[in-house]
C-alpha cells in the first residue's frame, strides 16, 4: 500500500498547477479579481457559493480568502483533484466542502448540502461540457441560484461562425504577444504538470480511478459560442446575462438571477 499524499506534496501540486494554468491565461489573476469585483458588488460579503468544475481549489481558495465570511461548496468529477485540493486546502476552517459530482448529468446537484446559492463562479472547466449538458447545467443553475444571486463564468468563449474573422484576428495577436511556439509552450505544461502527478506517491489509486472515468482522456466536444451561451443562461431563467470583461476570447460572462 503506498503512503497518502502528503500536505507539502500536495500544496506543492496546487502551485504547480497554478503555474501552468497561467501558461494558457497570462490574465488569469485579472480574471478572478473580477470575478470577486462582481460577486462583491451583487451580493452580500456573508454567502454561499458553488465552484463548479473546482479543480484542486484554485478559485475556491482565492474566493475564501477575499471573502472570509463566505463559504463555498467545490464541485469536480476527477478523483486527482479530490485528492490534491482537499490535502492542499483542507476545508479551509468548515467554510469549503468538496463535492464528487458530474457537471450537468442528471442528479449532479444531488449532494451540495443546502437547496440555494448566492454565488456559482467557475473558470476554464466548462468548455469540456457538450453543449446540451452546458443548457441542462444552466437550467439547474437557475434553480439552485437564488433571485438576486450570480453566475459569473470565467473562460475561452468563442465567437460565433459570423463573426470568424475576429477569431482568426484573436490569433494573429498571440502570435504578435507570446510567438507562434506559444500555443506549444502551454500544451507542454499542461502535460509536464499531469506527467509530474501520475509519478507522485499518493495519486496512484486517484489516477486508476481517473482512467475509469475518462478512458479516452477529456473529451473535447465543440464549445457554445458566446452569444449562444448568453441565450441559454436567459432561457435558463436568468433575468440579465452578457459579457463584463474579455480580452478576444478570454472573457467573464455574468448571469443575474
Amino acid at each position: 500500500m503506498s503512503r497518502p499524499l502528503s500536505p507539502a506534496t500536495a500544496r506543492s501540486l496546487l502551485k504547480g498547477w497554478d503555474a501552468q494554468q497561467e501558461s494558457f491565461d497570462r490574465a488569469r489573476e485579472v480574471r478572478f479579481r473580477v470575478m470577486f469585483d462582481v460577486v462583491e458588488a451583487q451580493v452580500a460579503r456573508r454567502f454561499h457559493a458553488l465552484d463548479l468544475g473546482s479543480g484542486p481549489g484554485s478559485l475556491s481558495a482565492r474566493l475564501l480568502d477575499r471573502f472570509p465570511r463566505a463559504d463555498c461548496v467545490a464541485v469536480d468529477r476527477d478523483p486527482v483533484s479530490h485528492v490534491i485540493g482537499p490535502t492542499a486546502l483542507g476545508s479551509k476552517g468548515g467554510r469549503l466542502t468538496w463535492v464528487d459530482a458530474d457537471l450537468g448529468a442528471p442528479g449532479w446537484d444531488t449532494h451540495l448540502g443546502r437547496p440555494r446559492f448566492d454565488v456559482a463562479l467557475s473558470t476554464t472547466a466548462l468548455h469540456w461540457l457538450p453543449p446540451a449538458r452546458l443548457r441542462r447545467l444552466y437550467r439547474d443553475l437557475a434553480r439552485r441560484i437564488r433571485p438576486g444571486g450570480v453566475f459569473l463564468n470565467g473562460d475561452y468563449l468563442p465567437w460565433s461562425e459570423r463573426d470568424a474573422g475576429l477569431t482568426r484576428l484573436s490569433g494573429k495577436v498571440r502570435v504578435v504577444r507570446w510567438g507562434r511556439r506559444g500555443s506549444k509552450q502551454e500544451w507542454k505544461a499542461w502535460e509536464e504538470w499531469w506527467t509530474r502527478a501520475e509519478r507522485t506517491p499518493g495519486l496512484e489509486a486517484a489516477f486508476v480511478e481517473r482512467r475509469q472515468r475518462f478512458p479516452g482522456g477529456h473529451p473535447h466536444p465543440a464549445v457554445l459560442d458566446v452569444d449562444a451561451q448568453i441565450r441559454a443562461l436567459r432561457w435558463a431563467g436568468f433575468r440579465h446575462a452578457g459579457v463584463v470583461w474579455q480580452w478576444f476570447e478570454n472573457r467573464v460572462l455574468v448571469a443575474v438571477r
